[in-house]
């Protein structure tokens, strides 16, 4: 079950702190597409905010597009819906079935072999989508948090093996004026993302972070007041961290971040930390740093690298929404 903790000496609202919490749940898949959120009464229990606190939090997650009211029942996480080429709309209208047997039907086809081509005669409108979608695929995150952006571009060219984008979410529908393709970004960011690509008939499809559950078992067993160092190139994740981190250890650790480009605080994490966690793209950085000042400490700090930015799972759905497995 996820504990929300609200830190009442923050300068950051309280109302900010639950909404980033529960933002991270559901990006996390902690909180998965279907997930039923808690009460408002519950909530306040748990976090001592007031249920009308909380209620803003629950409008502000609906505006957002990542959960959705249902009278009578409660608030739930958006599952979020693969849009069509709108010429196909009175066709599914009628056949509300059709959309999910020839999905089903082409990979069962693609699996025996059978090529694209091959199978355009039996599914025309099907392939044509598919391979339209393949043409590109465009990553989008906030320009003031490119770094997720270029951690999510380098998982997905490795794991899909083509060439992929990456747009500012302010240049989105500017760019996709000009080409099409499949947009994906994080639930984070679903909601802008999926208003701008529906604009343009194009598709939006939303991954999920991932969890980090073995770093966390790793800080829950840290002894109090142990310093911990935190190193990335998105400014989103390490914003992320602290909030994530108060809500199950409170203040018993020190917590200090630092972007990879910002040697001042990156220095004092390598002298001060007893362990450091940071992403792929920052650990080369982080290990030089650790490496230059060696003979000045008395130990180093231990040097977790998170192989992972997207939940693995979350990988192998996009590789059959793409038709590449």
């Amino acid at each position: 079950m996820v504990q929300f903790r609200i830190q009442t000496d923050s300068e950051i609202p309280a109302s900010t702190q639950l909404l980033n919490q529960i933002r991270y749940a559901i990006a996390s898949r902690q909180f998965p597409p279907g997930h039923r959120l808690p009460s408002t009464r519950a909530l306040a229990m748990q976090t001592g905010l007031h249920r009308n606190t909380i209620s803003k939090v629950y409008r502000h997650l609906e505006d957002d597009g990542l959960v959705e009211s249902i009278a009578g029942s409660g608030i739930y996480v958006r599952a979020q819906v693969v849009r069509r080429n709108p010429d196909l709309i009175p066709l599914l209208e009628q056949y509300p079935q059709a959309d999910t047997i020839v999905q089903q039907s082409l990979d069962q086809l693609l699996q025996q072999g059978c090529s694209l081509n091959q199978a355009r005669e039996l599914f025309l409108a099907e392939i044509d989508w598919r391979l339209r979608s393949i043409a590109q695929v465009i990553v989008t995150v906030p320009l003031d948090d490119i770094g997720a952006g270029k951690l999510i571009v380098d998982e997905l060219e490795q794991s899909l093996g083509i060439p992929v984008q990456l747009v500012p979410l302010e240049e989105l529908a500017n760019v996709l004026e000009q080409t099409a393709g499949t947009v994906v970004t994080t639930r984070y960011f679903i909601g802008l993302a999926e208003a701008i690509a529906e604009a343009k008939s194009v598709r939006a499809i939303p991954i999920d972070t991932y969890d980090y559950q073995k770093e966390i078992q790793v800080l829950k067993k840290l002894p109090n007041d142990s310093c911990v160092g935190f190193v990335s190139i998105s400014s989103g994740l390490l914003r992320a961290v602290e909030v994530i981190i108060h809500s199950f250890r409170g203040s018993e650790l020190l917590v200090i971040t630092a972007q990879v480009g910002d040697a001042y605080k990156l220095n004092a994490i390598v002298k001060s930390a007893q362990l450091i966690i940071c992403d792929r793209a920052s650990f080369a950085s982080v290990k030089s740093a650790v490496q230059a000042i060696r003979e000045d400490i008395i130990r180093p700090p231990q040097l977790i690298c998170c192989e992972n930015f997207i939940g693995k799972n979350s990988i192998d759905l996009l590789k059959r929404e793409l038709g590449l497995g």
